[in-house]
């Protein structure tokens, strides 16, 4: 299911919250609205709560089926109310805004390649999985730049051929480049996914609605 929404007259829906299969993680501070519109188009479970004391869930989280990466920024009662429905690790580097920097499924991750050897471990330990360092469109913030769900992804329309390959060899989807909310390069911000639905930002464009259908084959 697709559908359009805003989040508190905002439509960057990702910044605020982030989804995987099962579970939202969202900002506190949603209304029922909206809370309502992702259950229903993403078939998930919904978690309110804030991460590091801001209501930027989405920026600061990266979340497949198995783990949820956070700011190592979070808080005691914050890891407490996520950890009670996912495995949870702390992201503690520079890099901690872990929705900006890293792209994740179930098959795969993608990362800033500024981030470090060890976390990267950690990050392969916690999430179980690859994780491989590049930059997409030329930026080192790939969450961003690209969206990725179990069955499709969504690129900067300036995102190399190179790139591309990249995307769809590491995260086993094809990629494919559109723009959202009326012209938006930067994807993670406006949306939020899984293989089920998609609820994106309600200034998105029919034609950029059908690209995003297409890209996540969502029929």
């Amino acid at each position: 299911m697709m559908r359009l929404s805003r989040y508190g007259g905002n439509p960057n829906l990702g910044v605020y919250s982030v989804a995987n299969e099962r579970i939202a993680i969202i900002s506190p501070d949603a209304s029922p609205e909206y809370v309502n519109d992702v259950q229903e188009a993403l078939g998930v479970k919904t978690i309110l709560t804030t991460v590091a004391g801001s209501f930027v869930v989405g920026s600061l989280t990266a979340m497949n089926s198995s783990c949820a990466v956070v700011s190592g920024l979070a808080e005691e009662a914050e890891i407490e109310a996520i950890s009670s429905e996912i495995s949870v690790h702390l992201l503690y580097t520079r890099y901690n805004a872990a929705g900006n920097n890293i792209l994740v499924n179930d098959f795969g991750a993608v990362v800033n390649p500024n981030i470090d050897d060890r976390t990267i471990k950690e990050l392969e330990d916690a999430l179980g999985m690859k994780c491989v360092r590049s930059t997409i469109a030329g930026m080192d913030t790939v969450g961003s730049a690209c969206k990725v769900t179990n069955k499709g992804a969504i690129c900067h329309p300036n995102t190399s051929e190179e790139e591309m390959r990249l995307i769809s060899e590491t995260l086993n989807v094809e990629a494919r480049k559109t723009t959202l909310n009326h012209g938006s390069f930067l994807l993670g911000p406006c949306l939020i996914a899984n293989s089920k639905g998609a609820l994106v930002g309600d200034i998105t464009t029919p034609i950029e609605m059908g690209k995003l259908e297409d890209a996540l084959n969502l029929f």
